[in-house]
């Protein structure tokens, strides 16, 4: 079992590499491509996208077939043919379907994970062991930053995609080999996604699980590099220290995160807590868009580390759900949180586009996003206060 997990936790830092390493290549990408901000928020939330539509599907593998196949058999289709296509790619277009063939891939391999631990593990210590496998697999957050950025500068974009669509696969026949699946839990092949839906608890907590994650990953995945670059004029290796620093902020936010629900006795307001230091690094953006460099990187870097409370959220609905119901019931957590970041990087993209077009300043359009964020944040968090606290 600790081999398995280990080989999901791999597969689970090539996941984190991809929803990210977007920011890095908008240099290398528009010079090539001619791909424009635009055309990279329509690719990357088409990852985010892609990757939320498949939860239901592979919340009914996990109960009924396990996660060893299911993480396998698509992160190989995916994950390597994905990224082999991205090599390939010479439009815009391409990169968009190659990102959402490459969210197919990534898709199946934290809730395979999260389907284990709350099989196998005591449901207190779901939120613990869900956020270590976030924190390492947030390596990939990491090396999605600068050392991705030296890659690109070393070797070219094109060759570094190849790179990653032989490790993908590599990654994707240890899963084969070293996962086992847990024993499948009684009356696992009756029910659906539906019976989830009729959980009324859930209701309460999954408008904030899809806004939660938004601002953290649309920040690093995509617009910190285009925002520190036409407001600060950073080239490519300091838009990738930037977003190195970001990165390394959420590693230690979700290792943060973890216990503080089994140390605090509760769950909900260590998401509260959270989620209001989020807002308020959105709010200061907004209004301090022009701050300076480091301002800029530290308010950026705050969004991050406050909005890393996904680990505990999805305990908490967990701990709503029976145990024939716990890949569909993960799964659709999942669904929500993901399809919100591919919502909004749709949204965001032709929001930054249209205020753009409309204004000569290249700031006002990062004055927008960031008081959007704010918003969406603000408003998923008024029915999550009425929702019920739950530990076991």
């Amino acid at each position: 079992m600790k081999l398995g997990l280990a080989l999901l936790c791999a597969a689970y830092v090539l996941s984190q590499f991809y929803r990210a390493f977007l920011a890095v290549l908008t240099t290398a990408l528009e010079r090539d491509l001619g791909a424009t901000p635009d055309d990279l928020a329509f690719a990357s939330g088409m990852w985010f996208l892609v990757f939320a539509l498949m939860q239901i599907p592979i919340g009914e593998a996990l109960d009924r077939v396990g996660p060893r196949l299911t993480a396998s058999v698509l992160l190989a289709i995916g994950g390597g043919g994905g990224a082999a296509l991205f090599a390939m790619a010479t439009t815009p277009g391409h990169v968009v379907v190659a990102m959402g063939l490459i969210g197919v891939g990534c898709a199946p391999v934290l809730m395979g994970s999260y389907y284990i631990f709350a099989r196998v593990f005591p449901p207190a210590m779901f939120a613990t062991l869900g956020a270590a496998m976030i924190g390492v697999g947030s390596i990939g957050n990491l090396a999605s930053a600068a050392p991705m950025a030296w890659a690109v500068e070393a070797f070219g974009w094109r060759e570094s995609l190849w790179g990653l669509a032989a490790l993908s696969l590599l990654v994707a026949v240890g899963v084969f080999a070293l996962v086992e699946d847990p024993p499948r839990a009684e009356g696992a092949n009756t029910g659906s996604v539906l019976a989830v839906l009729r959980i009324p608890a859930l209701w309460l907590i999954i408008p904030l699980m899809a806004v939660n994650y938004a601002p953290a990953a649309g920040l690093r995945g995509l617009w910190v590099g285009p925002y520190l670059a036409d407001v600060y004029g950073a080239t490519a290796q300091v838009i990738g220290t930037a977003t190195l620093i970001m990165g390394m902020a959420m590693v230690i936010s979700a290792f943060v995160y973890g216990p503080l629900d089994r140390l605090l006795g509760t769950r909900k307001w260590v998401v509260i807590a959270g989620n209001c230091g989020g807002i308020a690094g959105c709010a200061a953006l907004a209004l301090m868009p022009e701050a300076g460099y480091w301002p800029a990187v530290i308010l950026c870097t705050t969004v991050a580390f406050f909005g890393m409370t996904y680990p505990v959220m999805m305990a908490h609905g967990r701990s709503f759900l029976p145990a024939h119901l716990t890949g569909r019931g993960v799964t659709l957590m999942n669904l929500f949180s993901i399809g919100g970041v591919g919502l909004f990087q749709f949204v965001t993209g032709k929001l930054y586009a249209q205020t753009a077009a409309a204004t000569d300043s290249v700031v006002e359009p990062y004055r927008l996003l960031f008081a959007f964020f704010a918003v969406i944040l603000s408003l998923g968090m008024i029915p999550y206060l009425f929702s019920r606290d739950r530990l076991d």
